[in-house]
C-alpha cells in the first residue's frame, strides 16, 4: 500500500475520489470531492484560519485507489492536530473513504504513516476526528489499529442525529405516529391549505432562479437570531457555494412554502442516494400563525414517501420537533488518537 500526501486539493482525482466514495461504508454528500474542495476554499466559511494546511492522504495498491483520509492540519484545543476536512460546524457526517473490506488494513497502515510523517516530525500532536456516524466500521478499525500500535484511542458520542425510516405510503407513516401528533400534522396542513391566501410548495428547479432563491433562503434563515450570528459574510458565501455545487450535481432540494405569493418557510436539503438529508431551514416570523415550518415539513415528508425515498435524515441536532415527526435516534461520534 503506497501513501501519498496532497498539500493542494487534488482536483484531478475527482472522478476516482467519488467512485471510491460510492463504494465506501460512509457514502454521504459531505465527503464528495467537489463539496470538500468548496469547503476548503473558505475553510468552512471562516471556521478555520487561512494558515490551516491541507494534508489529504491517499493510498494506492497495485495502481488501485484503496483509501482516502481527507485531512488538514490546524490548531485545535491548543494543540496542532490532524482533523477531517469539513470539520466541525457545517458538515454533518464525515469519515475516511474506504471500501468496507479494506477498512481494517487501511486504518492500520494509515496510523503508521501518520505517526512517521506527522507525529515524529512534529508537524502534528494528534488526530481529532469529528462527526463520524456511530456504526461506521472506521471506528472499530481505528480502535484495533491503535491498540496494536500503542496509540491511545477514545471515541465518544458527540451529538444526536435522528432520522425517519420511510414507509411505503403517507397514511402508514401517519399511523406510526403518536395519535396527538398525527392529529396536529393533519390539522395544521389542512388549516394552512384552507386559508384565504393561496398555498404552494415550491422547489427550485430553474437555474435562472437559483441565485434569487438562495438569497431568499438565507434571509429566512437570518430571521433566527442564532442563525443570523452564524451567517457571517464568509459563511453566507460558503452556504451559497454548497447550494450551487449541490444544484450542479442534481441533488439540491431547496424548498419553500409560499403563502399569498410570499416565501414564508424554507428547507435546504440534499436529495441523495434515495433519501432526503435535511441541512438547514428558515421561517418568516410574521406567518407563525400558519405553522409554516411544520406545514412545509409535512409536505416534504409526504413528497418523499410518494417518491419512494427510503429515509428522511434530520442529521445533527436533537430538536423536539424531529422526534414528534417520528424520528428515531442515532448519534455521531468524535474519535481522538494520542500518540
Amino acid at each position: 500500500m503506497e501513501f501519498t500526501q496532497h498539500t493542494d486539493f487534488p482536483y484531478d482525482m475527482e472522478e476516482a475520489w467519488n467512485d471510491l466514495l460510492a463504494h465506501s461504508a460512509s457514502h454521504v454528500p459531505f465527503l464528495r470531492s467537489e463539496y470538500l474542495a468548496e469547503w476548503w476554499t473558505t475553510r468552512g466559511g471562516g471556521e478555520w484560519p487561512d494558515d490551516a494546511e491541507l494534508a489529504i492522504i491517499t493510498a494506492h495498491e497495485d495502481g488501485r485507489l484503496i483509501g482516502i483520509a481527507p485531512l488538514f492540519i490546524a490548531e485545535h484545543e491548543e494543540k496542532v492536530q490532524l482533523l477531517l476536512l469539513g470539520s466541525i460546524e457545517i458538515s454533518d457526517y464525515l469519515d475516511f473513504i474506504c471500501r468496507i473490506e479494506d477498512t481494517e488494513r487501511f486504518c492500520r497502515k494509515l496510523l503508521a504513516y501518520i505517526k512517521e510523517t506527522f507525529i515524529e516530525t512534529g508537524r502534528a500532536m494528534g488526530v481529532d476526528l469529528y462527526n463520524i456516524v456511530e456504526d461506521s466500521p472506521t471506528l472499530q478499525a481505528l480502535e484495533d489499529a491503535a491498540k496494536a500500535t500503542g496509540v491511545d484511542f477514545e471515541d465518544r458520542k458527540l451529538q444526536h442525529s435522528p432520522y425517519i425510516p420511510l414507509p411505503a405510503d403517507w397514511e402508514t407513516y401517519l399511523q406510526n405516529l403518536d395519535k396527538k401528533q398525527r392529529h396536529e400534522i393533519r390539522r395544521k396542513m389542512r388549516r394552512a391549505g384552507e386559508g384565504q391566501e393561496a398555498l404552494e410548495v415550491y422547489i427550485t428547479a430553474d437555474a435562472g432562479r437559483l441565485e434569487d432563491d438562495m438569497e431568499d433562503f438565507l434571509e429566512l434563515m437570518a430571521q433566527d437570531e442564532v442563525k443570523e450570528d452564524f451567517l457571517s459574510p464568509l459563511m453566507r458565501e460558503q452556504m451559497r457555494s454548497i447550494m450551487r455545487c449541490a444544484f450542479a450535481e442534481g441533488c439540491l432540494q431547496l424548498a419553500f412554502l409560499v403563502i399569498g405569493g410570499n416565501k414564508v418557510a424554507a428547507y435546504m436539503s440534499f436529495d441523495f442516494l434515495n433519501r432526503i438529508w435535511v441541512y438547514n431551514s428558515g421561517l418568516d416570523r410574521r406567518y407563525m400563525a400558519y405553522s409554516p415550518g411544520w406545514v412545509l415539513l409535512g409536505h416534504l415528508l409526504q413528497m418523499a414517501i410518494e417518491q419512494g425515498k427510503e429515509e428522511f435524515d434530520f442529521m445533527r441536532g436533537d430538536e423536539a420537533y424531529k422526534y414528534k415527526f417520528g424520528a428515531v435516534d442515532r448519534h455521531i461520534k468524535r474519535a481522538t488518537l494520542k500518540f
